[in-house]
């Protein structure tokens, strides 16, 4: 991976890790999902990066998009 990626979500479910991915990519933010689960037993995190430079308004979006599920 390039460098200046910063770790910005952590998570042991596949599909909230996807589903957070896709919503940054739908404003044109660009993620990585790293997945450090165990294959067999799954254990462990998958880890979601974005660039430094989009870090805040990333921030901004999964933090409205929390916000509004709560309110859901």
């Amino acid at each position: 991976m390039e460098k200046n990626w910063i770790k910005l979500f952590i998570t042991t479910s596949p599909i909230q890790a996807e589903i957070t991915k896709q919503m940054l990519e739908e404003h044109g933010i660009s993620s990585v999902v790293i997945n450090k689960q165990d294959s067999s037993y799954r254990f462990g995190q998958l880890e979601l990066y974005v660039h430094e430079s989009e870090e805040g308004t990333a921030r901004a979006l999964i933090a409205e998009n929390k916000q509004s599920d709560e309110e859901s």
